[in-house]
């Protein structure tokens, strides 16, 4: 009975003890597990941190990247900008350049044709001076005829001698008589002087036709130029390369056709005469 006891006895401390002990593990692995809780709860909490700066991370350096290409863009942009200016600025220079030689050149052409223009007015003056002096001395050497017989005028530059037709012809005949003969010599004398002086020798006529010997007007015109020039070179011996003999017929009349008078002075001679113009028309061009 003792022993049961003793056996009862062990068996129930054993049984208490055992108790005991698996209440302790138990409450070891319970707290093992809260513990387990706690840092699963905390590992999800950064864990959720975690994706929380990462998704901010990114969107920052989405940010910043945008960032960057806007600024490597405007970089860009400027770089193109400053290459369009450079080439604007070449071009400018390029330009300026040109204007400066062009400039330079327009100063220099400025002064040649200025140059030009002076000496183009000088010789003006002089031939103006020449055509003054002629004028003066035809004048001169012709003031024993009357003015009804000829006349001596300055028109477009040159000297005119306007001989009538009493003077020099009779009626429908190209034959100089011995007054024209000797009014031709006064001038030959004058265009000898000056063997620069250009002589053209134009006939006019009235509107009459001609009945005899010419065949119109026109010849007789012709006939009268060519008899004047025959006697100042032949005669006179002027130089034929200075002279022109032409005929205008009755198509160029000082006066009207319809009147004596106005035909009277139609019918004339013309001595033209004009200093040598090469010298000009060169400087003209």
């Amino acid at each position: 009975m003792k022993f049961i006891q003793l056996s009862f006895a062990a068996l129930l401390f054993v049984s208490i003890l055992s108790s005991c002990v698996s209440k302790k593990k138990f409450l070891e692995a319970t707290n093992t597990i809260s513990a387990l809780k706690q840092d699963s709860l905390r590992l999800e909490n950064d864990l959720a941190s975690s994706r929380d700066n990462l998704k901010s991370s990114r969107d920052q350096n989405a940010d910043l990247q945008k960032k960057y290409d806007d600024l490597a863009n405007a970089a860009r942009q400027k770089e193109q900008a400053l290459n369009s200016t450079k080439e604007v600025l070449n071009s400018t220079q390029e330009m300026l350049n040109s204007a400066k030689e062009k400039l330079s050149s327009s100063n220099l052409t400025i002064e040649e044709q200025q140059k030009r223009l002076e000496a183009l007015q000088k010789l003006i003056d002089q031939q103006r001076a020449v055509v003054e002096n002629l004028h003066k001395t035809i004048d001169a050497a012709l003031g024993q005829y009357k003015a009804e017989d000829l006349d001596v005028y300055v028109k477009n530059g040159k000297v005119y001698v306007s001989l009538q037709e009493k003077l020099l012809f009779k009626s429908g005949s190209a034959v100089v008589g011995k007054e024209g003969v000797e009014a031709l010599g006064k001038i030959a004398n004058v265009l000898n002087a000056d063997p620069k002086i250009q002589i053209l020798v134009e006939g006019h006529t009235d509107s009459i036709p001609i009945r005899r010997t010419f065949e119109d007007n026109w010849a007789l015109s012709v006939a009268r130029a060519v008899s004047i020039v025959r006697i100042l070179t032949k005669d006179y011996n002027v130089d034929p390369a200075r002279v022109i003999a032409s005929g205008h017929s009755y198509f160029d009349p000082r006066d009207t056709n319809s009147t004596t008078e106005g035909r009277a002075l139609n019918r004339r001679t013309e001595i033209i005469l004009s200093p040598n113009l090469d010298e000009l028309y060169r400087l003209m061009q």
